[in-house]
């Protein structure tokens, strides 16, 4: 046998990749999972893009989601984080939405996944964004004559250890200028409503939808004792935390970026049992929606022109 002294020696151990998040489509292709190596989770349906579901690493589940959700595709998402586009409620005085179902057409039709992105830092700095598409060319006939506007979204969703993140970009490329609403209806799950305070929102105009809509001005933290839909445009703008708070301690922190409005909702009892998909009719206690938005009056898109907004909703 003849000597090598050059021989290669193998090395101790083989270097690999850190864990990385891993990403699957079901098996019906109605919805995307991601998860990080710490464990925490999300749940994307394709239909209205609709996030249903975000863990943290102990498996706590940060949203709520009725029990009587239509998951399906039948109906709206009761729960979760619907995306409300082109128009926020229904604007029977706006001549291009006035024929727009409810919020609009994007919570009920169905997104394209586009792919994943993952960062390559270790498993304690992981994160993962998926990106959802939708455009006039994928939507259904009658929202297609409904609202006859050429555009196109893309909605990304981004979960890291601490956060989850949602981003929508809507481009105008068509011919004609269009104007347009859009919000995220985030359903936050809670223990005990009548424990809960949001803060962030003093000195802050708000239109009080239970209220005629009258337009008034919050003063100290926002405690939710009764039917509660109010549309806040922050004082301190979209960078101030809007934070939740049960018995005293911060459980959500909620930024935006260039959403220049907060929505929030809570139906309460009566509300509550008139709505066939919501359950149990006291989930009212366990839910709050703080929904970052741009709903007060509308934005205007010239051909080409793109709308941009983000949240990120920090635990």
């Amino acid at each position: 046998m003849v000597d090598r002294p050059n021989k290669p020696t193998a090395l101790a151990t083989t270097p690999g990749l850190p864990p990385q998040p891993q990403v699957n489509t079901s098996h019906d292709n109605s919805r995307i999972t991601a998860v990080l190596p710490t464990g925490e989770s999300i749940e994307v349906l394709l239909y209205g893009a609709t996030v249903i579901s975000w863990k943290d690493r102990a498996g706590n589940e940060k949203l709520w989601v009725s029990e009587a959700a239509k998951l399906d595709g039948t109906k709206a998402v009761r729960g979760g984080i619907p995306l409300v586009f082109p128009v926020f409620g229904t604007a029977p005085d706006h001549a291009a939405t006035s024929q727009l179902p409810q919020h609009g057409f994007a919570r009920t039709s169905r997104w394209e996944f586009l792919g994943k992105s993952t960062s390559e830092s270790g498993p304690a700095d992981a994160s993962v964004k998926l990106d959802f598409g939708l455009s006039s060319n994928t939507l259904d006939d009658e929202a297609k004559k409904l609202w006859p506007y050429t555009f196109s979204a893309i909605y990304s969703v981004t979960l890291t250890a601490d956060s989850l993140g949602t981003g929508i970009v809507v481009t105008n490329d068509g011919d004609k200028p269009f104007e347009c609403q859009v919000l995220m209806h985030t359903y936050l799950r809670i223990k005990d409503i009548t424990q809960v305070q949001v803060t962030g929102l003093e000195d802050s105009e708000y239109v009080d939808k239970v209220d005629a809509a009258q337009v008034k001005t919050q003063s100290g933290a926002v405690t939710i004792t009764g039917e509660t839909d109010r549309v806040y445009t922050p004082a301190q703008g979209p960078a101030e935390p809007v934070v939740v708070s049960e018995a005293g301690e911060a459980v959500y922190s909620v930024v935006r970026d260039n959403l220049k409005d907060v929505v929030v909702w809570n139906p309460w009892t009566e509300k509550a049992a008139g709505i066939a998909d919501f359950a149990p009719k006291d989930g009212f206690k366990n839910m709050i929606c703080i929904e970052a938005g741009a709903v007060r009056g509308w934005t205007a898109l010239e051909p080409g022109d793109a709308l941009e907004g983000a949240q990120t909703i920090s635990i």
